[in-house]
């Protein structure tokens, strides 16, 4: 009997044999065949890993960057702030070519464009403008001799009244800003009024200068006064109509003779009319920044270092309110004062009253959104509002497109204008509006 392993399948040797050959060939070259496959797949795999790597690499990177780069250009412009101001800064782009005046670059700190308070604006306000800030003292002498009790026996032996060989000097102190680089100061008319002796006190020198008066507009309350130098530190004049109710000021000046004390407020309100010894000063800027005696003359600046007012005067019977006359004011005669020619103030040659509410009821004038006015009271004979036809009983509305609602604005817009120069005044008369053209001309009241 033929025996058969146990392992061997049933059959024809001769098939086994050739079934097992077959499968161990087909065996050996699947298995060759499976090992490249293997081989390949792996390389593959590989390969899309390395790219998937670099991606994530590539995309935390670029994630990495956007969340620095506010950061990185915040700590820039945190930077640029701390900087110094550049020894010659940049002018605004709507300087007045016609302010030029031959002058060099002004002081002006900071950028432009900007009216927003920061950590440092005043501080660099203080540093770049403070130089250009002058203390002024005055000296007037009083002649004894007009002492009416001198010559009374009495009074002299028993009073000792001062000697008129023995003139009395008396002294007074302001403030002041240099405008042009070749020793051009502005300041109040009331601070060097009279004055036989004007000293200009600089913070670059202990010795101070004597000054002398170039022009002067009494009814502005401004001045202009000269010392004798070059290449001095100076202010630029700004635009006082640009300036809102709220805007931050900046006032440097002199108060009490402590010198360049700086003070910070807020325009209050614009167009206030202020009266001084009998002087009515019209359009003048009311802020609460602190402004004091020796004040007057200093410089009110905006936030971009320009002067937009002369300190003028405080409210003695309240506290947090001064005043300013506004730069445009003083662009208004700035020629005229610093050429040293005599201001001559124009005039219309009218008398006017206020006029309330009820006094345009009683008189049936009726307005639409009017509630106070100007009336003509009186026109004098040949002036100009004369020869232009105006009459009594006029109602003044508007005076170049300004609407005109008190007497103290029709004197200060009269004021700011020239000997020639021709206004255009709305007047009510009769029921009807109508424009009448007054060219103004020199004033024949007599001066103070």
């Amino acid at each position: 009997m033929e025996q058969h392993n146990g392992n061997r399948p049933e059959g024809n040797r001769n098939d086994w044999q050739r079934n097992e050959w077959s499968r161990n060939e087909w065996s050996q070259d699947e298995w060759e065949r499976q090992n490249r496959r293997r081989g390949g797949l792996a390389r593959v795999f590989l390969l899309v890993g390395l790219v998937l790597l670099c991606t994530v690499v590539s995309i935390s990177i670029v994630s990495y960057m956007r969340v620095i780069a506010p950061t990185v250009q915040e700590m820039s412009t945190q930077s640029e702030a701390v900087e110094p101001a550049p020894s010659t800064p940049r002018l605004p782009a709507n300087r007045d070519p016609q302010r030029e005046l031959n002058q060099t670059v002004p002081i002006l700190p900071g950028d432009y464009g900007t009216n927003v308070m920061t950590t440092d604006t005043v501080k660099n306000i203080a540093a770049l403008c403070s130089d250009a800030v002058v203390r002024i003292t005055t000296e007037y002498v009083v002649d004894s001799s007009r002492n009416p009790f001198y010559n009374d026996p009495f009074f002299r032996d028993f009073f000792n009244p001062q000697s008129p060989q023995s003139p009395r000097v008396e002294t007074g102190q302001g403030s002041g800003f240099l405008f042009r680089s070749d020793g051009y100061i502005l300041t109040n008319n009331h601070v060097v009024e009279d004055a036989d002796k004007i000293n200009v006190y600089l913070t670059s020198s202990a010795i101070p200068y004597e000054a002398v008066v170039i022009g002067r507009a009494p009814e502005l309350d401004l001045a202009v006064i000269k010392i004798e130098g070059e290449e001095l530190p100076y202010l630029y004049l700004g635009d006082s109509d640009q300036v809102s109710v709220g805007d931050w000021v900046v006032a440097i000046g002199n108060p009490y003779g402590l010198d360049h004390t700086v003070t910070v407020g807020v325009i209050s309100a614009k167009g206030r009319p202020l009266t001084i010894d009998d002087t009515v000063y019209q359009d003048l800027l009311q802020t609460d920044a602190a402004i004091n005696r020796g004040n007057s003359g200093g410089p009110m600046l905006n936030l971009k270092g320009e002067v937009i007012g002369i300190n003028t005067a405080v409210n003695a019977s309240a506290q947090g309110i001064g005043f300013a006359i506004p730069s445009r004011t003083v662009m208004d005669v700035l020629e005229e004062l610093e050429t040293g020619v005599e201001r001559v103030r124009p005039w219309i040659g009218i008398t006017m009253q206020p006029m309330s509410k009820d006094m345009m009821q009683y008189f049936n004038i009726e307005i639409d959104g009017m509630d106070s006015g100007v009336i003509v009271y009186s026109v004098m004979e040949k002036a100009p509002a004369d020869k232009a036809g105006m009459k009594r009983g006029d109602v003044i509305l508007q005076i170049d497109g300004q609407r005109i609602t008190d007497t103290t604005q029709v004197q200060g817009i009269i004021l700011r204008r020239r000997v020639g120069d021709t206004v255009k005044i709305l007047i009510y008369r009769d029921g009807e509006e109508m424009e009448i053209m007054v060219e103004l001309e020199e004033s024949q009241l007599p001066r103070e």
